[in-house]
């Protein structure tokens, strides 16, 4: 894919689209809080939680799309004082994290809102060298929702 990328919101794509995403088993292996297939009913509920993100913040998750097809979601969430980014792709779109993360960390640096993001990662993800190479530091491990998780931090600043 070589077309260009888009960040749209969550309500812009069809439930149904999120549904099957996240029900697709290659998804749920790096994601230890993803219990279940989806159905859109739970799609919509997903997304009105995260529109609530976007009315209690200003900024949330978005919708990834790439020449306006959707490829996956993610974007930051406010987590206390932190701004976490996530990234969940659909499997035929996982080559393209890298290009995504930096067009998202690309407007982390130019919002004034974040002095730093964080990156949460499941333990089963072993190949965590991108995120040095992007200056992120390992900063230890968090439990998240009963589970174990990476954390690195990233200065925007």
């Amino acid at each position: 894919m070589t077309h260009e990328i888009t960040f749209s919101r969550l309500v812009d794509v069809p439930a149904s689209e999120i549904a099957e995403h996240m029900s697709d088993p290659r998804v749920a292996e790096h994601m230890p809080l993803l219990t279940g297939a989806w159905d859109t009913e739970m799609a919509i509920k997903f997304v009105k939680m995260k529109e609530e993100y976007w009315a209690r913040d200003g900024l949330g998750h978005w919708a990834f799309l790439v020449g306006g097809k959707y490829v996956g979601w993610g974007g930051f969430q406010k987590e206390s004082d932190e701004w976490d980014f996530g990234l969940v792709l659909r499997p035929d779109a996982f080559g393209l994290g890298r290009r995504i993360s930096k067009k998202a960390i690309d407007f982390a640096i130019a919002d004034v809102r974040i002095p730093f993001v964080t990156f949460l990662l499941p333990p089963s993800r072993k190949n965590v060298g991108a995120l040095g190479r992007l200056g992120a530091e390992n900063v230890g491990d968090v439990d998240y929702d009963g589970e174990r998780f990476l954390k690195f931090r990233l200065e925007t600043k």
